[in-house]
């Protein structure tokens, strides 16, 4: 019983760590997905919560009764061979992707919050990951159970206090009701569609955590209900501040500044820590499918040293670019994978 408890607590790290990345902790995604919305962007936290603690625990014990321990069955049971080597090299792509973006977005962290070089950032990223991927899915593990939880408390820390000061007295009430991306309940929909795709790739490879059905739905569901309660303590700051926030790449650092400037850097700290959970997540992905559990050292030190290129391109740039493209996949395998 220990165990099993054990278990879905480190899968449920797991989770959260996945997907609070760089745009969830600085409040970028929060804001364009939900924050514009104003005091509706609220309700689409509630659906998209729902929707991580919902899907994440059936897609788990979907994992768990059907014994997936790799994403290659997953994706030629829903695609057939032809088709399933496209989707397989998207995959590929987008795991890479994701982790130069990660390592892009170390360097911009050391660079404009901590004071270091921006190539300093890049390498310090790589080493450190590159040293949790000797250590497989339990090297993975370990370090999300030690990250995640101080990456709760920094933005709960943070929502309260700015709470506690304003009174929760909100600068944007009404917000829009429409913009490119619909309603907010479409809003709603894309955010967890844009996240489905590294998750499908992260989770296909935690069986061997899967005690039994319990260990699944409480892993998926406690995962998804930390990241509502995330998402919602990050949008009710933002909307407090809206009108000198909602213009910013990293609101989040501008509201710190409310608390202190010692705080706003320790605050990076928390970003860049994000960051470094995420791109753990891709890299451990693209490793394990690269490698197939061969030359798995060689495979991870050439993933990390090539990363380099196409960090140097800019955070910015490649999250601009690269994620409608690849949330857009990820939505179709998630609804694929459930309606299968």
């Amino acid at each position: 019983m220990k165990k099993n408890k054990k278990n879905w607590l480190k899968i449920a790290s797991i989770y959260v760590g996945t997907v609070i990345g760089a745009g969830f902790a600085s409040g970028r995604e929060i804001m364009e997905f939900f924050g514009v919305y104003g005091t509706k962007g609220i309700w689409g936290i509630y659906i998209a919560g729902g929707l991580f603690a919902i899907v994440g625990s059936l897609l788990l014990l979907k994992i768990y009764n059907n014994r997936i321990n790799s994403i290659d069955g997953l994706v030629e049971s829903l695609f057939g061979k032809k088709f399933g080597v496209v989707i397989d090299i998207l995959i590929i792509i987008s795991l890479y992707t994701g982790f130069s973006i990660m390592v892009a977005g170390s360097g911009a962290v050391f660079k404009e919050q901590l004071g270091f070089s921006f190539n300093i950032g890049i390498i310090f990223m790589i080493i450190c990951s590159f040293i949790v991927f000797l250590f497989s899915l339990e090297g993975l593990s370990f370090i999300n159970s030690i990250l995640v939880p101080l990456i709760i408390i920094g933005i709960l820390f943070t929502a309260y206090y700015i709470g506690d000061q304003e009174g929760y007295n909100f600068s944007d009430l009404s917000g829009t009701n429409l913009t490119k991306k619909g309603t907010f309940l479409t809003s709603a929909l894309l955010y967890f569609g844009s996240n489905s795709l590294i998750i499908i790739v992260v989770f296909s490879s935690l069986l061997p955590m899967i005690d039994n059905k319990k260990t699944a739905i409480l892993g998926g569901f406690t995962g998804g209900i930390i990241l509502y309660f995330l998402g919602i303590s990050i949008l009710y700051s933002m909307l407090l501040y809206y009108n000198e926030v909602s213009h910013l790449d990293i609101p989040m650092l501008k509201i710190c500044e409310n608390i202190g400037e010692t705080y706003r850097k320790l605050y990076g700290v928390i970003l860049w820590i994000s960051m470094f959970t995420t791109a753990l997540a891709n890299g451990f992905g693209f490793v394990n499918r690269v490698s197939k559990g061969k030359n798995k050292v060689l495979v991870s030190a050439l993933f990390c040293i090539s990363s380099i290129p196409l960090a140097k391109l800019g955070f910015a740039n490649l999250v601009g670019v690269i994620y409608p493209i690849f949330g857009a996949i990820g939505f179709t395998m998630m609804v694929l994978i459930l309606i299968w």
